[in-house]
């Protein structure tokens, strides 16, 4: 298994322009380290809080990170800090942390279950993020449920229609 790659790094404003995010720019050196271009996936820590995150491409080459609101509160970081950074490739890239109320909705909905795995991994991770993303329980459910009734009806998880 990899060794992870640390670094000092700056939290700046960027991300998709459609987007506009935290970032962390990765050194080309950590880049190459990690694997190059080919690295996608990353497991690690920012400030010693736990991450699992994909390592972006910048326009005109390099890699970089992006920062949510949530886990720069996290770790405890706003923009315009030093953050430490420590990375190494995730040993499974597919991996989805599922938040416990689409977990349960597929568990309960096999039909659900099937439409969900037939996703790549990183349509997994955004179905599993608009669940998370919701702050009440009541939300989180609703969704949930109306994500599994869509999975299992063999529509798109994202259309309403």
């Amino acid at each position: 298994m990899a060794d992870y790659q640390t670094f000092q790094a700056l939290l700046e404003p960027g991300g998709p322009s459609f987007m506009p995010t935290q970032i962390v720019v990765v050194p080309p050196l950590v880049v190459e380290a990690l694997g190059g271009k080919a690295a996608k996936r990353m497991v690690g820590t920012v400030n010693s809080f736990p991450v699992r995150l994909g390592l972006l491409p910048l326009p005109g080459g390099g890699r970089y990170l992006m920062l949510n609101k949530d886990l720069c509160r996290a770790a405890d970081v706003q923009l315009g800090q030093h953050v430490t950074v420590s990375l190494m490739p995730d040993p499974q890239p597919d991996v989805v942390d599922l938040p416990e109320e689409l977990a349960e909705a597929l568990a309960a909905w096999p039909e659900a279950e099937t439409g969900f795995h037939h996703y790549s991994a990183s349509h997994r991770r955004a179905m599993a993020q608009l669940v998370a993303s919701a702050k009440l329980p009541e939300t989180r459910a609703r969704r949930a449920v109306e994500l599994a009734e869509r999975l299992a009806l063999g529509r798109h998880p994202f259309r309403k229609s």
